[in-house]
């Protein structure tokens, strides 16, 4: 009972009613992680964030097949190893780490889950400060005889191990319970030998000590107790789920993590995961997932600056627990900046390290993928104009050929949304497909194949350098693309062509909502692309990768292209820490109604721009109305037409101030409302206007409607978003309706493409020089040679290319 006080004591009188909850399900023979406590809602403040606590519940005995299952662990082994807690000078510990990790499992620990951790660092923390103690004992004659500069390269004793662990053993336990006492997390230090598992006796203590431990949601704290233990014995062990010894914290975390039954062991260290050969090497690759069969496929390196395990210590250790019914991830706990929360991210089965797995998927895996679309987009990049041409009219002949079957996928996936109720009125509308709808696809692929006659290998500029030296600047494919697209299946077969003319090899991820159209239209895809032997140029995600982990790709992906929500779009452009994205995050577009506009062509224009289809990133969101239209036909024409479309009124600031009874009052200019809502606004001329949209707009597609030409002409020339319209609906800014055939996205970016991105916008550029010997030194002061840069002119063909002039 006297542990009992001291825990509610130091954790929960903070939370009465978790105490009453506790004592209740402790009277009772239960297991507290069992009881309401830990099925509340709010259960306390972490870094300013509320945190929620998780229903797990799970069987144990076998392993987690899939990283997504990851979120259901209940008891967590964390292994810290030396080089995590330690710092670069192996003299004392690396305190910001150490704050990051705890924070981490405290908040693991307050949604529910029993955490707990296996830590190095006693020998690290005792050296530092028994060097402290040597220092500080140095007589005062001897450190004034030494000189200051000798005094500072004082040679120090060499000390043993289990010396400094002695020492530094109660001083890491009083970092640790300092730093969790920060979270209201309370802790308890276990140290072990290998006797307390071999021996039958000592084991059953150690079990009952840690169950209690953790029924009293306490995060123990393990470390072998380096002060006695012996040297490390050659490697013997890991012979079988019953033999392992404990020669290093690896096998320690194994041991115990099968032995307290845990659904996940995370062992942290100096390196980002396990490598097909050592780290560092020219041809080493991150494994996303380890199997038990590929041992046989790994190279190991050297062991890591500190510790005595190495990662082929951990590998084994790995498989062992994982043999014993505990998943495993191996990732890097040294660089927070790099890797954020490491813990926590895999908890909630984001790709970070490599996690262990029993279970082989039958397919490729993501990065399998994207190496087989790669090289295949280079082969289809290779092809002569006319067969990529070719490809795409035989997609184009399929999705009418086919029709039945798409449409049959297509109603299977619409009668599966309507029935979870998951998705709005404008979503479904994105994920219907139609006869028309397929038609107007086939006839915009047939556009693409004959645009795509003249696009890769076209010569954009020749020049002269010098006698014999010609340079050319040609088009060339991005690479590997990444679409992510949501709800819309008719965006796989419009990308599919534009990356096909393009000569980009394809990453597809489409939303689930969509999955059996995706299917069937990806497989049309490939049977098009087979017709010249790239069947595997255009590849679709169908495992279960989070678009964040598929933007952690940045050595196999180019451009990430962005097709959904502005909130999908952020999401991604966040994520994509390495790659560029190709997209906009927010459609906010306006039409200006000028004071000398025509009263028809405005209610024309602006029903259309917000009702035609409200969701579109190219729908009006804000209304901006010159001052002199107020209280005129003209403005109360255009109120009783928004008002019979059933569009909700916001006004903004200055429109608000003219009326005694307004709307309510828009609470920001910068909103995209994506329905039948938008904002009106007041200005009092064409120059505020474009002052307001260069304020508060996205850069997306803005519009005047003006009968004045030179007012038209100033608004067209000096507003700098990627489409301008005078007299026109915003919701032409569309590919298919510029001519492109189709478009892969829409771009507010200042570079490469902008506005709708077709053909053109997949294409980059790349230099080739043909000379004969030719060397900078040739045109040196003292060289034979002189700069001529002519311009030529570009009808002359490149060798395997077509090209224009």
């Amino acid at each position: 009972m006297s542990l009992q006080r001291m825990f509610s004591c130091s954790r929960l009188l903070a939370r009465p009613n978790a105490l009453q909850t506790f004592r209740r399900a402790a009277s009772q023979g239960k297991n507290p992680s069992s009881s309401p406590f830990h099925t509340v809602h709010a259960v306390r403040q972490w870094s300013n964030v509320p945190f929620f606590t998780v229903p797990l519940a799970r069987a144990h005995g076998k392993s987690f097949a899939h990283r997504s299952e990851l979120r259901q662990a209940k008891r967590i082994v964390v292994k810290l190893g030396s080089a995590v807690v330690t710092r670069g000078d192996e003299c004392g510990l690396a305190l910001g780490r150490l704050a990051s990790i705890v924070e981490q499992v405290a908040m693991l620990q307050n949604q529910g889950r029993e955490m707990m951790i296996v830590t190095s660092g006693a020998v690290a923390f005792g050296k530092q400060r028994l060097r402290h103690e040597i220092l500080l004992s140095q007589s005062v004659r001897q450190a004034l005889h030494s000189g200051q500069n000798q005094l500072k390269d004082m040679s120090l004793p060499v000390l043993e191990a289990r010396a400094c662990a002695a020492a530094g053993q109660s001083g890491l336990m009083a970092l640790y319970e300092a730093m969790f006492t920060q979270y209201s997390t309370c802790t308890a230090q276990i140290l072990v030998t290998n006797l307390d598992f071999h021996d039958e006796q000592k084991r059953r203590n150690l079990n009952s000590t840690l169950y209690e431990l953790l029924r009293m949601n306490i995060v123990p704290i393990i470390n072998t107790n380096d002060a006695v233990v012996p040297p490390p014995e050659p490697n013997s062990d890991l012979q079988g789920v019953n033999v392992i010894s404990i020669k290093d914290n690896d096998s320690l975390a194994a041991r115990l993590a099968v032995e307290m039954r845990a659904d996940l062991l995370i062992a942290l260290s100096d390196v980002e995961g396990l490598y097909d050969s050592p780290p560092g090497s020219d041809d080493a690759k991150l494994l996303d997932t380890f199997y038990p069969g590929d041992q046989q496929s790994i190279t190991y390196g050297t062991k890591s600056r500190v510790g005595i395990g190495g990662m082929e210590a951990k590998v084994k250790a790995a498989l062992w627990a994982l043999q014993g019914g505990t998943s495993v991830v191996i990732a890097n706990g040294t660089h927070p900046k790099v890797t954020g929360h490491v813990i926590t991210d895999i908890v909630e089965g984001k790709k970070v390290g490599t996690f262990f797995s029993e279970v082989k998927p039958a397919g490729p895996t993501v990065e399998q993928q994207t190496e087989m679309a790669r090289s295949a987009g280079r082969t289809l990049a290779s092809l002569e104009p006319e067969q990529r041409s070719d490809i795409i009219c035989a997609l184009a002949d399929l999705l009418t050929e086919r029709k039945e079957e798409i449409l049959s996928a297509n109603k299977k996936d619409m009668e599966n949304a309507v029935n979870t109720g998951r998705l709005s009125p404008a979503m479904l509308k994105r994920l219907s497909l139609s006869s028309s709808k397929l038609n107007s696809l086939s006839i915009g692929l047939r556009q693409i194949a004959v645009s795509s006659q003249d696009s890769v290998g076209r010569v954009l500029r020749r020049t002269r350098v010098a006698n014999n030296l010609e340079l050319e600047q040609i088009t060339v494919p991005i690479g590997v693309l990444l679409v992510i697209f949501e709800s819309r299946p008719d965006c796989l077969p419009q990308v599919s062509a534009l990356a096909i003319a393009s000569g980009n090899a394809l990453l597809l991820k489409g939303g689930k909502e969509a999955a059996n159209t995706n299917r069937i239209l990806h497989e049309l895809a490939q049977e098009a692309l087979s017709i010249h032997g790239v069947k595997d140029a255009i590849q679709l995600v169908s495992t279960r990768e989070e678009v964040e982990d598929l933007c952690r790709l940045e050595k196999m992906i180019d451009l990430i292209i962005p097709r959904g929500s502005s909130q999908l779009v952020r999401d991604i452009q966040r994520a994509a820490k390495g790659i560029p994205v190709l997209g906009h995050s927010e459609g906010i577009c306006h039409v200006y109604v000028d004071h000398e506009a025509s009263i028809d062509k405005a209610i024309k224009i602006i029903r259309d721009s917000k009702c035609d289809y409200p969701a579109a990133c190219n729908a009006m969101e804000t209304l901006l109305v010159h001052r002199d239209l107020l209280r005129t036909p003209v403005f109360d024409q255009i109120i009783d037409m928004l008002r019979t479309e059933q569009v909700k009124i916001h006004a903004g600031p200055k429109f608000a101030s003219y009326l005694t009874f307004s709307p309510s009052e828009v609470k920001s200019l910068r909103t995209e409302y994506g329905d039948l809502e938008c904002c009106i606004e007041v200005v009092d001329s064409m120059q505020e206007a474009i002052d307001h949209i260069h304020k508060y707009g996205s850069s997306h597609t803005d519009v005047i409607v003006t009968e004045n030409e030179n007012t038209a002409e100033q608004f067209l020339q000096q507003l700098d978003s990627a489409c301008v319209f005078w007299n026109a609906s915003s919701r032409f800014a569309d590919g298919y309706r510029f001519g492109l055939g189709a478009e892969v996205g829409i771009s507010t970016a200042r570079i490469h493409a902008r506005g709708p991105v077709g053909l053109e916008g997949l294409l980059t550029t790349k230099w080739v020089l043909r000379g004969e010997g030719h060397t900078v030194a040739d045109f040196s002061e003292h060289g034979s040679m002189t700069y001529l840069h002519e311009n030529l002119p570009v009808a002359q063909l490149l060798p395997g290319y077509r090209t224009t002039s």
